[in-house]
């Protein structure tokens, strides 16, 4: 669990200490950051098909960056996963039918394989606005 300043919840419940918890922090830190939040709970899922059966995404983070107009940052932390490109797949096309519908605000969508790297993604994705 790490406390947290830019999310209506004060803290993160992270699934893995090294990997959300980092990312956690790497978000929360960001001054390009408005808000955040981890995706638990929320009933916020992409829909994909996967051997002709119907899935849920849930994605880690939904991050609100400071962009004009916003832009909402749909940002997943994974290591390996076999059904990455997959999910990765439905994500942008969820991406692409929300900005072309126009009523929901911009989004974008990014993987992290390291927490590292969620500084350079939220970058891109504010530059993208």
């Amino acid at each position: 669990m790490r406390e947290v300043v830019k999310s209506h919840l004060n803290y993160v419940v992270a699934d893995t200490k090294k990997w959300e918890e980092s990312a956690a922090y790497y978000i929360d830190t960001n001054d390009l950051v408005d808000a955040f939040v981890k995706n638990a709970g929320l009933g916020f899922a992409i829909p994909y098909f996967h051997n002709g059966e119907a899935h849920d995404y849930v994605p880690d983070f939904i991050v609100r960056l400071k962009a004009e107009p916003p832009i909402h940052l749909i940002l997943e932390v994974k290591g390996y996963d076999e059904l990455q490109e997959v999910k990765a797949q439905a994500a942008q096309k969820w991406v692409e039918a929300v900005n072309a519908d126009g009523s929901y605000g911009r989004w974008a969508y990014a993987i992290a394989h390291k927490p590292s790297e969620v500084r350079k993604l939220v970058a891109e994705a504010s530059k993208d606005a």
